[in-house]
């Protein structure tokens, strides 16, 4: 079974425009579908790829044009100074979670296997989803449900959830499954539990705010000209990249010149966003819910 199947892989891969002697991130690195794409169009280049899950490391690609990166990309303005890399040509990113963590039953991402209610990409980190559900309030546990899985009952599910935990700890996939069939009919149970399993997983993981770091440590990073590439999976997701492409800022807040004219540090490669073709989707059925954007830094 492969490791992941990279979304988009061309579109994404030729809207970095990429030069065979340029520098490039491959700010999620995984089983390395784009990262191989990326590293086949250099010579004398050097790509740096990045992946926070030690599971990654086994794909890592032989050649000295390629360094491999074990750590969060929210870092990435940080790990560039520290391999005295003043800028980049390019930065791509395939947000969310690989096939690998979907499909690796013991690490808890899917609600389709009985497993510890883990959720962790770095597994050095302490808080598991466990942690989450057996440990925060009514009030954090109905922020994250409502916030990252826009569920509209969060409230009803986290009090769900306090009173079931106060009789024994909800310790796997299984345990908080049984709680959320409570709260869907059985037409939408699957994407219900998915929004779920979702918000925990973004809230172990710190995913919103390590995307927004990572978008303005990109922009800092990245040379006049040079392309910046997003793949995202969900609305949260999309929204902030989408914003910060239109105004430069993780606010997405407007600035205008004397004139009106709105001041932003990117132009818009793709005018619309991207989707996946019929065909990708039917190849690749994780590969629905994908939007690719493309913007290049004024020069």
């Amino acid at each position: 079974m492969k490791y992941h199947v990279p979304v988009l892989l061309n579109e994404s891969v030729e809207g970095l425009n990429i030069h065979p002697k340029g520098i490039y991130v491959d700010a999620t690195f995984g089983g390395g579908g784009h990262s191989a794409a990326i590293l086949s169009k250099l010579n004398g280049g050097h790509l740096f790829s990045f992946d926070q899950d030690s599971d990654a490391k086994q794909n890592a690609l032989e050649s000295e044009w390629f360094t491999f990166v074990h750590h969060n990309f929210a870092y990435v303005k940080n790990f560039m100074q520290y391999f005295e890399v003043e800028a980049v040509d390019g930065i791509l990113a395939d947000l969310g979670v690989s096939s690998h963590h979907f499909d690796d039953a013991q690490r808890g991402f899917s609600f389709r296997f009985n497993a510890p209610l883990d959720m962790r990409m770095d597994r050095s980190v302490k808080k598991s989803a466990a942690d989450v559900v057996n440990e925060y309030d009514e009030q954090n546990l109905t922020r994250v449900f409502k916030t990252y899985g826009e569920i509209a009952n969060a409230r009803r599910l986290a009090q769900e959830i306090v009173a079931r935990r106060s009789e024994s700890p909800i310790l796997t996939t299984d345990d908080l499954k049984r709680i959320g069939q409570r709260f869907c009919n059985p037409q939408t149970e699957s994407k219900y539990l998915s929004q779920i399993f979702q918000a925990l997983r973004i809230e172990v993981n710190n995913e919103m705010q390590a995307l927004k770091d990572f978008l303005v440590g990109g922009l800092q990073i990245l040379k006049p000209g040079g392309r910046f590439v997003v793949i995202t999976y969900h609305s949260l997701e999309d929204r902030l990249v989408k914003n910060f492409f239109k105004t430069g800022n993780v606010e997405g807040e407007l600035s205008q010149d004397f004139y009106g004219n709105v001041q932003t540090p990117f132009v818009a490669i793709s005018k619309k966003v991207i989707v996946p073709s019929d065909e990708e989707i039917k190849e690749n059925n994780r590969a629905r819910s994908a939007k690719l954007r493309i913007v290049e830094k004024h020069g």
